[in-house]
């Protein structure tokens, strides 16, 4: 029998070991990137945070060229990463070929150490394609998606979202949505729209995208069987009260953990765009979901680390999963929480609060050391010995809303590091491909500044 998602994790978890992850994120990365062991020189002006944000200026940072990158340098390095984790050797690489169908080639992006394909990746596949315009990678990757991870059955609890775990060869495996996919989907559709024009079918992208855009906040509740096993009732991926993203939208897991979030789903970010591009009607929601989402950081972060948890309630209290206690801990989710709110800082610098925050986090892990751990209890106990490329990654891009000087040390790790290779290459690898273009400068917004 098919658990429901948040009970098919704890099946997952004993199967694999502690390495495996919560939620949708994947496995536990095992990559390790070396800090430099000495202090950096001061940056210079311009790496301190800007008072205006990139979007509305059209300026943004390479925190690369600040440490005195050459612009050739980072173009190679920005590129070779990309060959080696989407066009490389099949044991490097993490999109596969999957054939073709009616519409043209199909792609995935593979979690290798987990041996499936989740909605994360997907979508975080087919925003990198968009941001370096790679327009034959990103249309393969959303012919898979569309082809095997859309539920499009009228009446069935998950119509119109996006399974989030599959086998390679489109089985589904459970097909609840992780909300965080869909959220990916969406911008990196309409960023196609904007980039490349629109196409017919599937690739009208903004078409696809406001349908999704409007699935996730008003599609009204479904019931009936999922997994064609369990009955459920399925929701909005967006809670209305508190117009925030939900971690399910399952209705039984309602029952048992209490309808709740997770912070490193909380794209203001992207929020913004939404209530400019997004359906007419529902732009004044999206705009209140980015101010609910500032704040819910502010009430996540810990005090004195900056550390959030990996769940979350809506009040910003750590959350403690039925199946999982350890979800209260910041762990692999949580690695993204700090990329998010520096990435809304650096693209709208609309909450100050958000430069302190990183100032935070980046101080505590500077107190950790080089080699410093990938998961804390929120207080700041190690909870292992693993020194990830994952969250080396995301703590460069909390640079982007940082003004403490240190903050260059998580830039030049980053630029030090090598993409990840072996068993748990997906995560780390996605998270290191998107920071590297954040840091750069070259994941950009494109098309016709809001407002």
């Amino acid at each position: 029998m098919h658990a429901p998602r948040f009970l098919s994790l704890l099946a997952l978890s004993i199967a694999a070991g502690p390495s495996c992850l919560t939620a949708a994120t994947s496995a536990a990365p095992r990559e390790t990137a070396a800090a430099p062991s000495v202090e950096l020189p001061p940056p210079g002006a311009t790496q301190q945070a800007g008072a205006a944000g990139a979007v509305p200026s059209g300026k943004y940072r390479n925190l690369f060229a600040e440490l005195g990158k050459s612009a050739r340098d980072v173009d190679a390095k920005v590129s070779a990463a990309y060959e080696q984790l989407f066009h490389g050797a099949p044991d490097v690489t993490v999109m596969f070929d999957a054939g073709s169908n009616e519409r043209g080639p199909l792609a995935y992006v593979h979690d290798v150490g987990n041996d499936d394909v989740r909605s994360e990746g997907m979508s975080y596949g087919m925003m990198i394609a968009v941001q370096l315009d790679r327009k034959a990678d990103f249309d393969a990757l959303w012919n898979w998606s569309k082809t095997y991870m859309q539920v499009n059955e009228p009446g069935h609890p998950v119509n119109g979202y996006f399974a989030w775990r599959l086998k390679t060869d489109g089985t589904l495996t459970d097909e609840m949505p992780a909300p965080d996919g869909e959220e990916y989907f969406a911008t990196a559709l309409l960023f196609a729209a904007h980039r490349w024009g629109t196409g017919t079918g599937i690739f009208d992208y903004e078409r696809e995208a406001l349908e999704l855009l409007g699935n996730m906040k008003n599609r009204p509740p479904i019931s009936g069987l999922v997994q064609g096993e369990r009955e459920t009732t399925v929701e909005a991926l967006f809670n209305p009260e508190h117009k925030m993203v939900r971690f399910t939208p399952d209705r039984a897991n309602f029952t048992t953990n209490g309808d709740h979030s997770d912070p490193s789903y909380h794209l203001p970010a992207f929020y913004e765009l939404w209530a400019h591009w997004g359906p007419a009607d529902d732009r004044a929601f999206w705009a209140d979901a980015a101010r609910a989402s500032r704040d819910h950081f502010v009430k996540a972060a810990h005090p004195t680390t900056g550390l959030t948890p990996d769940y979350s309630n809506f009040d910003g209290t750590p959350k403690a999963a039925s199946w999982d206690a350890g979800t209260v801990n910041f762990r692999y989710d949580a690695w993204r929480t700090a990329m998010n709110w520096a990435v809304d800082y650096a693209w709208w610098a609309k909450d100050p609060r958000q430069v302190e925050l990183s100032n935070r986090v980046l101080a505590f892990f500077i107190g950790q050391g080089d080699s410093y751990s990938s998961r804390y209890t929120l207080d700041g106990k190690p909870l292992d010995d693993a020194h990830s490329l994952g969250l080396v990654a995301t703590n460069a891009v909390a640079a982007l809303a940082a003004t403490d000087p240190r903050a260059s040390r998580f830039v030049e790790a980053l630029y030090r590091a090598s993409p990840p290779t072996g068993k748990w290459r997906y995560y780390n690898g996605m998270l290191y491909m998107m920071a590297l273009l954040h840091v750069s400068g070259n994941f950009r917004v494109y098309g016709a500044q809001p407002g």
